[in-house]
């Protein structure tokens, strides 16, 4: 399965801050999949919580997510209904 990726806005009021990061690393953890996450020029593992941190992905900010793996289709799917959630 070839790399795959979007650009998302993040809709959590938060951004991807604390629980939010928490919530993200979780979901990405359960996957096989690399999980790559780029703001501006930062690019980042989306399995550590310390780098989504370090990102500073505010609420509105523009965020690539890449998948690269045998379940990244459903990785992607399930992240990218998780940055779009408004909690």
């Amino acid at each position: 399965m070839p790399k795959i990726s979007k650009v998302l806005r993040v809709s959590c009021k938060q951004g991807l801050h604390a629980r939010p990061a928490a919530m993200f690393v979780q979901i990405a953890n359960k996957f096989d999949a690399q999980v790559t996450v780029r703001k501006g020029a930062e690019e980042i593992n989306g399995k550590f919580i310390m780098g989504i941190l370090m990102l500073g992905a505010d609420h509105n900010a523009e965020i690539v997510l890449a998948v690269d793996g045998a379940d990244a289709e459903a990785a992607l799917k399930e992240l990218e209904a998780f940055i779009a959630k408004e909690i």
